[in-house]
Protein backbone atom coordinates (compact mmCIF):
# COMPACT_ATOMS: atom_id res chain seq x y z
CA UNK A 1 0.00 0.00 0.00
CA UNK A 2 1.31 3.55 -0.67
CA UNK A 3 -0.36 6.36 1.23
CA UNK A 4 -0.68 10.11 0.35
CA UNK A 5 -1.38 13.05 2.19
CA UNK A 6 -4.73 14.82 0.89
CA UNK A 7 -5.10 18.16 2.09
CA UNK A 8 -6.89 21.51 0.18
CA UNK A 9 -5.48 23.76 -2.13
CA UNK A 10 -5.95 26.99 -3.22
CA UNK A 11 -7.35 27.30 -6.68
CA UNK A 12 -3.73 29.16 -7.34
CA UNK A 13 -1.79 26.12 -6.51
CA UNK A 14 -2.94 24.03 -9.58
CA UNK A 15 -3.12 20.66 -8.14
CA UNK A 16 -2.29 18.39 -11.25
CA UNK A 17 -4.62 15.67 -12.05
CA UNK A 18 -2.20 13.13 -11.24
CA UNK A 19 -1.99 14.16 -7.77
CA UNK A 20 -5.72 14.16 -7.02
CA UNK A 21 -6.97 11.69 -4.73
CA UNK A 22 -10.13 10.56 -7.17
CA UNK A 23 -7.21 10.18 -10.06
CA UNK A 24 -5.51 7.98 -7.36
CA UNK A 25 -8.52 5.99 -7.13
CA UNK A 26 -9.22 5.83 -10.90
CA UNK A 27 -5.90 4.91 -11.41
CA UNK A 28 -6.39 1.84 -8.63
CA UNK A 29 -9.97 1.07 -10.19
CA UNK A 30 -8.51 0.43 -13.96
CA UNK A 31 -5.62 -1.73 -13.09
CA UNK A 32 -6.56 -5.22 -13.67
CA UNK A 33 -5.41 -7.58 -10.93
CA UNK A 34 -6.20 -10.79 -10.17
CA UNK A 35 -8.58 -11.81 -7.19
CA UNK A 36 -6.96 -13.80 -4.86
CA UNK A 37 -8.97 -17.17 -3.55
CA UNK A 38 -9.72 -16.11 -0.23
CA UNK A 39 -10.91 -12.87 -1.81
CA UNK A 40 -13.17 -14.56 -4.10
CA UNK A 41 -14.24 -16.55 -1.30
CA UNK A 42 -15.36 -13.82 0.92
CA UNK A 43 -17.40 -11.53 -1.83
CA UNK A 44 -19.32 -14.72 -1.98
CA UNK A 45 -19.92 -15.06 1.39
CA UNK A 46 -21.03 -11.08 0.97
CA UNK A 47 -23.53 -11.47 -1.74
CA UNK A 48 -24.93 -14.73 0.29
CA UNK A 49 -25.28 -12.26 3.54
CA UNK A 50 -27.00 -9.31 1.50
CA UNK A 51 -29.32 -11.49 -0.14
CA UNK A 52 -30.69 -13.37 3.48
CA UNK A 53 -30.88 -9.98 4.73
CA UNK A 54 -33.13 -8.11 2.25
CA UNK A 55 -35.18 -11.41 1.88
CA UNK A 56 -36.05 -11.07 5.62
CA UNK A 57 -36.78 -7.35 5.06
CA UNK A 58 -38.76 -8.16 1.76
CA UNK A 59 -42.21 -7.00 3.24
CA UNK A 60 -40.82 -3.95 5.58
CA UNK A 61 -42.12 -0.87 4.74
CA UNK A 62 -39.36 0.94 3.12
CA UNK A 63 -38.38 -2.11 1.33
CA UNK A 64 -41.41 -1.89 -0.66
CA UNK A 65 -41.56 1.66 -0.96
CA UNK A 66 -38.72 1.63 -2.41
CA UNK A 67 -39.22 -1.45 -4.89
CA UNK A 68 -42.43 -0.30 -6.18
CA UNK A 69 -40.11 2.91 -7.68
CA UNK A 70 -38.20 0.78 -9.18
CA UNK A 71 -40.92 -1.16 -11.19
CA UNK A 72 -42.26 2.01 -12.46
CA UNK A 73 -39.28 2.44 -14.44
CA UNK A 74 -38.93 -0.38 -16.65
CA UNK A 75 -35.38 -1.36 -18.13
CA UNK A 76 -34.16 1.16 -20.42
CA UNK A 77 -33.12 1.37 -24.06
CA UNK A 78 -28.93 0.72 -23.40
CA UNK A 79 -29.42 -2.88 -22.00
CA UNK A 80 -31.19 -5.38 -20.42
CA UNK A 81 -32.40 -4.01 -16.92
CA UNK A 82 -31.53 -5.22 -13.79
CA UNK A 83 -33.42 -7.86 -11.47
CA UNK A 84 -35.48 -6.80 -7.86
CA UNK A 85 -35.09 -8.64 -5.13
CA UNK A 86 -38.14 -10.81 -4.55
CA UNK A 87 -39.69 -10.39 -8.26
CA UNK A 88 -39.51 -12.47 -10.46
CA UNK A 89 -36.00 -12.63 -12.47
CA UNK A 90 -38.01 -12.08 -15.86
CA UNK A 91 -39.04 -8.98 -14.13
CA UNK A 92 -36.25 -5.95 -15.09
CA UNK A 93 -36.51 -2.82 -13.57
CA UNK A 94 -33.87 0.15 -14.99
CA UNK A 95 -30.17 -0.77 -13.79
CA UNK A 96 -30.50 2.68 -11.49
CA UNK A 97 -33.52 2.24 -10.15
CA UNK A 98 -32.84 -1.68 -9.42
CA UNK A 99 -29.81 -0.41 -7.48
CA UNK A 100 -31.96 1.67 -5.29
CA UNK A 101 -34.86 -0.68 -4.45
CA UNK A 102 -31.79 -3.51 -3.62
CA UNK A 103 -29.75 -1.36 -1.78
CA UNK A 104 -32.76 -0.42 0.38
CA UNK A 105 -33.41 -4.42 0.97
CA UNK A 106 -29.86 -4.82 1.93
CA UNK A 107 -29.61 -1.65 4.60
CA UNK A 108 -33.00 -1.87 5.96
CA UNK A 109 -32.26 -4.55 8.69
CA UNK A 110 -28.93 -3.01 9.49
CA UNK A 111 -27.64 -6.57 9.58
CA UNK A 112 -24.95 -6.89 6.94
CA UNK A 113 -21.04 -6.60 6.81
CA UNK A 114 -19.39 -3.95 8.45
CA UNK A 115 -16.21 -1.73 8.59
CA UNK A 116 -15.28 0.80 11.77
CA UNK A 117 -12.08 2.74 11.38
CA UNK A 118 -11.59 6.52 11.30
CA UNK A 119 -15.37 6.40 9.20
CA UNK A 120 -17.96 4.27 9.66
CA UNK A 121 -19.28 1.65 6.68
CA UNK A 122 -21.08 -0.96 5.63
CA UNK A 123 -18.91 -2.14 2.41
CA UNK A 124 -21.92 -4.65 1.35
CA UNK A 125 -23.84 -1.77 0.08
CA UNK A 126 -21.34 -1.45 -3.28
CA UNK A 127 -22.74 -4.65 -4.06
CA UNK A 128 -26.47 -3.58 -5.24
CA UNK A 129 -25.76 -1.03 -7.71
CA UNK A 130 -22.67 -3.30 -8.84
CA UNK A 131 -25.06 -6.51 -9.94
CA UNK A 132 -27.64 -3.76 -10.80
CA UNK A 133 -25.11 -2.84 -13.70
CA UNK A 134 -23.57 -5.93 -14.49
CA UNK A 135 -27.25 -7.76 -15.23
CA UNK A 136 -27.97 -4.49 -17.40
CA UNK A 137 -25.12 -4.61 -19.07
CA UNK A 138 -24.58 -8.14 -19.70
CA UNK A 139 -24.83 -7.84 -23.52
CA UNK A 140 -21.61 -6.15 -23.60
CA UNK A 141 -20.13 -9.54 -22.53
CA UNK A 142 -19.37 -8.72 -18.82
CA UNK A 143 -19.43 -12.28 -16.63
CA UNK A 144 -19.18 -12.87 -13.06
CA UNK A 145 -15.11 -12.73 -13.18
CA UNK A 146 -16.35 -9.13 -14.24
CA UNK A 147 -18.65 -8.83 -11.14
CA UNK A 148 -16.16 -10.15 -8.97
CA UNK A 149 -13.50 -7.71 -10.08
CA UNK A 150 -16.16 -4.78 -9.35
CA UNK A 151 -17.21 -5.85 -5.87
CA UNK A 152 -13.35 -6.34 -4.84
CA UNK A 153 -12.49 -2.68 -6.29
CA UNK A 154 -15.45 -1.26 -4.23
CA UNK A 155 -14.33 -2.66 -0.92
CA UNK A 156 -10.61 -1.86 -1.40
CA UNK A 157 -11.98 2.10 -2.48
CA UNK A 158 -14.64 2.37 0.36
CA UNK A 159 -12.33 0.82 3.04
CA UNK A 160 -9.13 2.50 2.09
CA UNK A 161 -11.02 5.83 2.03
CA UNK A 162 -12.75 4.61 5.78
CA UNK A 163 -9.12 4.09 7.12
CA UNK A 164 -8.42 7.60 5.96
CA UNK A 165 -11.20 10.47 5.90
CA UNK A 166 -13.17 10.77 9.12
CA UNK A 167 -16.98 12.47 7.96
CA UNK A 168 -18.94 12.20 11.14
CA UNK A 169 -16.51 14.08 12.79
CA UNK A 170 -17.50 17.19 10.72
CA UNK A 171 -21.58 15.75 10.65
CA UNK A 172 -21.04 13.85 7.14
CA UNK A 173 -22.59 11.08 7.02
CA UNK A 174 -20.92 7.73 5.98
CA UNK A 175 -22.13 7.28 2.60
CA UNK A 176 -19.97 9.84 1.22
CA UNK A 177 -17.28 7.20 0.66
CA UNK A 178 -19.46 4.70 -0.95
CA UNK A 179 -20.30 7.01 -3.83
CA UNK A 180 -17.10 6.79 -5.28
CA UNK A 181 -16.60 3.16 -3.98
CA UNK A 182 -19.65 2.18 -5.81
CA UNK A 183 -17.92 4.42 -8.77
CA UNK A 184 -15.12 2.98 -9.00
CA UNK A 185 -16.20 -0.90 -8.81
CA UNK A 186 -18.10 -0.34 -11.38
CA UNK A 187 -15.47 0.74 -13.62
CA UNK A 188 -13.40 -1.70 -12.69
CA UNK A 189 -16.27 -4.18 -14.10
CA UNK A 190 -16.75 -2.50 -17.15
CA UNK A 191 -13.04 -2.19 -17.77
CA UNK A 192 -13.47 1.98 -18.21
CA UNK A 193 -10.25 4.29 -18.72
CA UNK A 194 -8.90 6.06 -15.72
CA UNK A 195 -9.90 9.34 -17.17
CA UNK A 196 -13.80 8.50 -17.12
CA UNK A 197 -13.88 6.62 -13.75
CA UNK A 198 -11.92 9.63 -12.82
CA UNK A 199 -14.87 11.42 -13.51
CA UNK A 200 -17.59 9.19 -12.15
CA UNK A 201 -15.78 9.18 -8.86
CA UNK A 202 -15.71 13.05 -8.73
CA UNK A 203 -19.36 12.91 -9.57
CA UNK A 204 -20.55 10.52 -7.03
CA UNK A 205 -18.79 12.24 -4.45
CA UNK A 206 -20.02 15.76 -5.38
CA UNK A 207 -23.83 14.19 -5.30
CA UNK A 208 -23.50 12.20 -1.77
CA UNK A 209 -22.49 14.37 0.68
CA UNK A 210 -25.44 14.93 3.44
CA UNK A 211 -25.28 15.49 7.23
CA UNK A 212 -25.77 12.70 9.51
CA UNK A 213 -29.10 13.87 10.68
CA UNK A 214 -30.61 10.48 8.80
CA UNK A 215 -28.64 9.01 12.00
CA UNK A 216 -29.44 11.05 15.08
CA UNK A 217 -32.50 11.93 16.96
CA UNK A 218 -35.77 9.77 15.69
CA UNK A 219 -34.28 8.14 13.28
CA UNK A 220 -36.28 7.26 10.24
CA UNK A 221 -36.54 5.25 7.35
CA UNK A 222 -34.39 7.07 5.60
CA UNK A 223 -31.22 5.32 7.17
CA UNK A 224 -32.17 2.54 4.77
CA UNK A 225 -32.29 4.81 1.79
CA UNK A 226 -29.19 6.77 2.14
CA UNK A 227 -26.99 4.18 0.91
CA UNK A 228 -29.10 3.04 -1.48
CA UNK A 229 -29.38 6.58 -3.06
CA UNK A 230 -25.12 6.95 -3.22
CA UNK A 231 -25.54 3.40 -4.93
CA UNK A 232 -28.21 4.88 -7.60
CA UNK A 233 -26.26 7.91 -7.79
CA UNK A 234 -22.98 6.18 -8.68
CA UNK A 235 -24.44 4.43 -11.33
CA UNK A 236 -25.76 7.97 -12.84
CA UNK A 237 -22.88 9.27 -12.45
CA UNK A 238 -20.77 6.54 -14.68
CA UNK A 239 -23.28 6.83 -17.33
CA UNK A 240 -22.65 10.69 -17.66
CA UNK A 241 -18.81 10.42 -17.51
CA UNK A 242 -19.52 7.47 -20.34
CA UNK A 243 -20.87 9.98 -22.51
CA UNK A 244 -17.98 12.92 -21.89
CA UNK A 245 -19.56 14.58 -18.90
CA UNK A 246 -17.18 15.74 -15.98
CA UNK A 247 -16.84 16.67 -12.61
CA UNK A 248 -16.14 19.52 -10.04
CA UNK A 249 -12.10 19.12 -10.17
CA UNK A 250 -10.37 19.01 -7.47
CA UNK A 251 -12.98 17.67 -5.91
CA UNK A 252 -11.61 16.57 -2.61
CA UNK A 253 -8.70 18.91 -2.65
CA UNK A 254 -10.20 21.90 -4.69
CA UNK A 255 -10.72 25.94 -2.97
CA UNK A 256 -14.03 25.18 -2.40
CA UNK A 257 -13.96 21.18 -2.37
CA UNK A 258 -15.12 18.63 0.08
CA UNK A 259 -12.22 18.62 2.67
CA UNK A 260 -12.29 22.89 2.67
CA UNK A 261 -15.76 23.26 3.30
CA UNK A 262 -17.35 19.92 4.63
CA UNK A 263 -14.34 18.40 6.50
CA UNK A 264 -11.28 19.71 7.89
CA UNK A 265 -10.54 23.07 6.52
CA UNK A 266 -7.17 24.00 5.05
CA UNK A 267 -5.89 23.05 8.60
CA UNK A 268 -6.48 19.30 7.73
CA UNK A 269 -4.62 16.42 5.75
CA UNK A 270 -5.77 12.86 5.51
CA UNK A 271 -3.60 10.03 5.01
CA UNK A 272 -4.71 7.88 2.40
CA UNK A 273 -3.32 4.03 1.61
CA UNK A 274 -4.32 3.02 -1.32
CA UNK A 275 -3.20 -0.42 -2.94
CA UNK A 276 0.16 0.01 -5.63
CA UNK A 277 0.20 -1.20 -9.20
CA UNK A 278 0.05 -4.85 -8.94
CA UNK A 279 -0.50 -5.25 -5.71
CA UNK A 280 -3.66 -7.80 -4.83
CA UNK A 281 -6.97 -5.92 -3.52
CA UNK A 282 -7.55 -7.26 -0.28
CA UNK A 283 -9.69 -4.88 2.12
CA UNK A 284 -12.80 -7.21 1.79
CA UNK A 285 -10.83 -9.23 4.34
CA UNK A 286 -10.69 -6.34 7.02
CA UNK A 287 -14.46 -6.23 7.22
CA UNK A 288 -16.56 -8.35 9.22
CA UNK A 289 -20.43 -9.21 9.30
CA UNK A 290 -23.40 -9.37 11.31
CA UNK A 291 -24.85 -12.25 13.31
CA UNK A 292 -27.52 -10.00 14.62
CA UNK A 293 -29.68 -7.44 13.38
CA UNK A 294 -28.10 -4.30 14.89
CA UNK A 295 -26.02 -1.86 14.90
CA UNK A 296 -22.30 -3.69 14.72
CA UNK A 297 -20.40 -1.19 17.49
CA UNK A 298 -23.56 -3.44 19.81
CA UNK A 299 -22.77 -6.95 18.24
CA UNK A 300 -20.12 -8.27 20.69
CA UNK A 301 -22.38 -6.93 23.37
CA UNK A 302 -24.97 -8.56 22.52
CA UNK A 303 -22.84 -12.09 22.54
CA UNK A 304 -21.57 -10.39 26.43
CA UNK A 305 -25.25 -10.15 27.35
CA UNK A 306 -26.09 -13.54 25.87
CA UNK A 307 -23.65 -15.14 28.02
CA UNK A 308 -24.56 -13.31 31.42
CA UNK A 309 -28.21 -14.60 30.44
CA UNK A 310 -27.04 -18.24 30.91
CA UNK A 311 -24.19 -17.45 33.63
CA UNK A 312 -25.50 -14.65 35.60
CA UNK A 313 -29.43 -14.21 35.51
CA UNK A 314 -29.69 -11.78 38.13
CA UNK A 315 -27.73 -9.38 35.69
CA UNK A 316 -30.97 -8.88 33.68
CA UNK A 317 -33.70 -8.64 36.81
CA UNK A 318 -34.25 -4.97 37.62
CA UNK A 319 -35.29 -5.53 41.36
CA UNK A 320 -31.66 -6.73 42.30
CA UNK A 321 -29.66 -4.11 39.90
CA UNK A 322 -28.80 -0.14 41.07
CA UNK A 323 -27.02 0.51 38.10
CA UNK A 324 -24.73 -0.76 35.00
CA UNK A 325 -21.97 1.05 33.45
CA UNK A 326 -20.79 -0.33 30.24
CA UNK A 327 -17.37 1.36 29.52
CA UNK A 328 -16.27 1.84 25.65
CA UNK A 329 -15.09 3.24 22.40
CA UNK A 330 -15.17 6.98 21.79
CA UNK A 331 -17.70 5.92 18.81
CA UNK A 332 -19.75 3.61 20.56
CA UNK A 333 -21.03 5.98 23.65
CA UNK A 334 -21.06 8.72 21.44
CA UNK A 335 -22.92 7.20 18.51
CA UNK A 336 -25.44 4.35 19.94
CA UNK A 337 -24.60 5.00 23.94
CA UNK A 338 -25.86 7.67 26.31
CA UNK A 339 -23.10 10.19 25.23
CA UNK A 340 -25.26 10.75 21.97
CA UNK A 341 -27.60 12.59 23.88
CA UNK A 342 -30.61 11.80 22.63
CA UNK A 343 -33.44 11.00 24.71
CA UNK A 344 -35.30 8.35 22.27
CA UNK A 345 -32.45 6.25 23.03
CA UNK A 346 -34.07 5.51 25.95
CA UNK A 347 -37.96 5.82 24.94
CA UNK A 348 -39.95 2.33 24.36
CA UNK A 349 -41.87 4.56 21.73
CA UNK A 350 -39.10 4.95 19.75
CA UNK A 351 -38.44 3.76 16.34
CA UNK A 352 -36.83 0.49 15.18
CA UNK A 353 -34.65 2.43 13.02
CA UNK A 354 -33.80 4.23 16.69
CA UNK A 355 -33.80 1.43 18.78
CA UNK A 356 -31.05 -0.73 16.92
CA UNK A 357 -28.81 2.26 17.53
CA UNK A 358 -29.69 2.33 21.38
CA UNK A 359 -27.13 0.06 23.01
CA UNK A 360 -28.77 0.73 26.06
CA UNK A 361 -32.04 -1.40 24.75
CA UNK A 362 -30.06 -3.47 22.93
CA UNK A 363 -28.28 -4.85 25.68
CA UNK A 364 -30.89 -4.66 27.82
CA UNK A 365 -33.62 -7.11 25.82
CA UNK A 366 -30.35 -9.66 25.00
CA UNK A 367 -29.71 -9.68 28.23
CA UNK A 368 -32.87 -10.40 29.38
CA UNK A 369 -33.84 -13.00 26.42
CA UNK A 370 -30.38 -14.74 26.08
CA UNK A 371 -31.17 -13.86 22.06
CA UNK A 372 -31.70 -10.93 19.75
CA UNK A 373 -34.09 -11.36 17.05
CA UNK A 374 -34.44 -9.17 13.99
CA UNK A 375 -38.40 -8.94 14.64
CA UNK A 376 -38.82 -10.02 18.17
CA UNK A 377 -36.35 -7.85 19.75
CA UNK A 378 -37.69 -4.80 17.97
CA UNK A 379 -41.56 -5.48 18.87
CA UNK A 380 -43.39 -2.25 20.55
CA UNK A 381 -44.80 -4.61 22.65
CA UNK A 382 -41.31 -5.85 24.01
CA UNK A 383 -39.53 -2.89 24.10
CA UNK A 384 -42.81 -1.48 26.24
CA UNK A 385 -42.05 -4.39 29.17
CA UNK A 386 -42.42 -2.70 32.39
CA UNK A 387 -38.73 -4.80 33.57
CA UNK A 388 -37.36 -3.98 30.41
CA UNK A 389 -37.86 -0.35 30.44
CA UNK A 390 -37.09 -0.18 34.28
CA UNK A 391 -33.50 -1.76 33.27
CA UNK A 392 -33.19 -0.22 30.26
CA UNK A 393 -32.98 3.12 32.26
CA UNK A 394 -30.20 1.91 34.37
CA UNK A 395 -28.03 1.19 32.01
CA UNK A 396 -25.36 4.48 30.63
CA UNK A 397 -22.22 4.01 28.85
CA UNK A 398 -18.95 5.70 29.18
CA UNK A 399 -15.71 6.07 27.77
CA UNK A 400 -12.93 4.43 28.22
CA UNK A 401 -9.52 5.46 26.27
CA UNK A 402 -8.08 2.23 26.42
CA UNK A 403 -11.28 0.74 24.53
CA UNK A 404 -11.24 3.89 22.22
CA UNK A 405 -7.20 3.45 21.30
CA UNK A 406 -8.25 -0.06 20.11
CA UNK A 407 -11.38 0.63 18.35
CA UNK A 408 -8.63 2.90 16.17
CA UNK A 409 -5.67 0.12 16.38
CA UNK A 410 -4.39 -1.03 12.70
CA UNK A 411 -3.25 -4.07 14.22
CA UNK A 412 -6.33 -6.70 13.72
CA UNK A 413 -4.68 -9.15 16.92
CA UNK A 414 -5.86 -5.47 19.07
CA UNK A 415 -8.53 -3.48 17.42
CA UNK A 416 -12.03 -4.02 19.22
CA UNK A 417 -15.86 -3.42 19.62
CA UNK A 418 -16.57 -4.00 22.70
CA UNK A 419 -15.93 -2.81 26.38
CA UNK A 420 -16.14 -2.99 29.77
CA UNK A 421 -19.11 -3.85 32.11
CA UNK A 422 -19.75 -3.29 36.01
CA UNK A 423 -23.03 -3.80 37.13
CA UNK A 424 -24.17 -2.61 40.80
CA UNK A 425 -26.42 -4.79 42.52
CA UNK A 426 -28.97 -3.06 45.27
CA UNK A 427 -27.16 -5.75 48.10
CA UNK A 428 -24.13 -3.59 47.21
CA UNK A 429 -22.41 -6.10 45.24
CA UNK A 430 -20.05 -5.28 41.92
CA UNK A 431 -19.58 -7.74 38.92
CA UNK A 432 -17.21 -6.79 36.72
CA UNK A 433 -16.92 -8.33 32.93
CA UNK A 434 -15.79 -7.35 29.56
CA UNK A 435 -15.72 -8.77 25.62
CA UNK A 436 -13.49 -7.39 22.83
CA UNK A 437 -14.96 -8.51 19.85
CA UNK A 438 -18.40 -10.52 18.76
CA UNK A 439 -18.44 -14.04 18.72
CA UNK A 440 -18.89 -13.87 15.01
CA UNK A 441 -15.82 -11.88 14.34
CA UNK A 442 -12.67 -13.65 12.61
CA UNK A 443 -11.02 -13.24 16.30
CA UNK A 444 -14.11 -13.94 17.93
CA UNK A 445 -15.38 -17.32 19.68
CA UNK A 446 -17.39 -18.55 16.57
CA UNK A 447 -15.75 -16.95 13.54
CA UNK A 448 -18.72 -16.39 10.53
CA UNK A 449 -17.36 -19.01 7.38
CA UNK A 450 -19.46 -20.00 4.37
CA UNK A 451 -21.75 -22.49 5.96
CA UNK A 452 -22.90 -19.88 8.28
CA UNK A 453 -23.56 -17.34 5.29
CA UNK A 454 -25.59 -20.23 3.96
CA UNK A 455 -27.36 -20.83 7.23
CA UNK A 456 -28.22 -16.94 8.33
CA UNK A 457 -29.59 -16.74 4.47
CA UNK A 458 -31.83 -20.01 4.92
CA UNK A 459 -32.90 -19.11 8.47
CA UNK A 460 -33.69 -15.35 7.09
CA UNK A 461 -35.38 -16.75 3.75
CA UNK A 462 -37.50 -19.37 5.62
CA UNK A 463 -41.12 -18.75 4.96
CA UNK A 464 -40.51 -15.80 2.54
CA UNK A 465 -38.33 -17.60 -0.24
CA UNK A 466 -39.45 -20.89 -1.20
CA UNK A 467 -36.66 -24.06 -0.40
CA UNK A 468 -35.77 -24.95 -4.26
CA UNK A 469 -35.45 -20.99 -4.77
CA UNK A 470 -33.51 -20.83 -2.00
CA UNK A 471 -31.33 -23.64 -3.38
CA UNK A 472 -30.99 -22.01 -6.58
CA UNK A 473 -30.26 -19.02 -5.64
CA UNK A 474 -27.29 -20.28 -3.09
CA UNK A 475 -26.00 -22.46 -6.13
CA UNK A 476 -25.55 -19.54 -8.74
CA UNK A 477 -24.20 -17.12 -5.84
CA UNK A 478 -21.31 -19.96 -5.31
CA UNK A 479 -20.61 -20.36 -8.67
CA UNK A 480 -19.71 -16.44 -9.22
CA UNK A 481 -16.53 -16.92 -10.51
CA UNK A 482 -17.65 -18.63 -14.12
CA UNK A 483 -21.05 -16.99 -14.10
CA UNK A 484 -21.14 -16.48 -17.76
CA UNK A 485 -23.41 -13.45 -19.19
CA UNK A 486 -26.50 -15.47 -19.45
CA UNK A 487 -26.29 -16.33 -15.97
CA UNK A 488 -25.99 -13.11 -14.24
CA UNK A 489 -29.85 -12.41 -14.51
CA UNK A 490 -30.22 -15.57 -11.92
CA UNK A 491 -28.44 -13.86 -9.08
CA UNK A 492 -31.42 -13.10 -7.26
CA UNK A 493 -34.16 -14.41 -5.61
CA UNK A 494 -38.34 -14.51 -5.75
CA UNK A 495 -40.66 -14.83 -3.10
CA UNK A 496 -43.39 -17.27 -2.85
CA UNK A 497 -46.79 -15.40 -4.17
CA UNK A 498 -48.23 -15.32 -0.47
CA UNK A 499 -44.94 -13.37 0.99
CA UNK A 500 -45.88 -10.81 -2.98
CA UNK A 501 -49.07 -10.49 -2.09
CA UNK A 502 -48.75 -9.69 1.76
CA UNK A 503 -46.38 -7.14 1.37
CA UNK A 504 -47.09 -3.33 1.06
CA UNK A 505 -48.19 -1.94 -2.39
CA UNK A 506 -47.75 1.45 -1.61
CA UNK A 507 -48.61 4.57 -4.02
CA UNK A 508 -46.93 7.45 -5.00
CA UNK A 509 -46.54 9.90 -7.31
CA UNK A 510 -44.72 8.21 -10.58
Amino acid sequence: MKTVSVRAHTSAEALPREQQLAWRIATVAAERVDVTPAVEDMVINRIIDNAAVAAASYARPAPAAARAQALAHRASSGGAGATVFGEPGATRASAEWAAWANGVAVRELDFHDTFLAEEYSHPGDNIPPLVAVAQHAAARGLTGADLLRGIVTGYEIQIDLVKGISLHRHKIDHVAHLGPSAAAGIGTMLGLAPEVIFQAVGQALHTTTATRQSRKGEISSWKAYAPALAGKLAVEAVDRAMRGQTSPTPIYEGEDGVIAWLLGGFDASYEVALPQPGEPRRAILDSYTKQHSAEYQSQAWIDLARRLHRTHPEVGDPSRVERIVLATSHHTHYVIGSGSGDPEKYSPTASRETLDHSLPYIFTVALQDGAFDHERSYDPVRAAREDTVALWRRIVTTEDPEWTRRYHSNDPAEKAFGGSIEVTFTDGRVYRDSIAVADAHPLGAAPFARADYVAKFRGLASGVVPDAEQERFLDVAQRLPSLTSEELGDLTFTVSDEVRAFAPHPAGLL
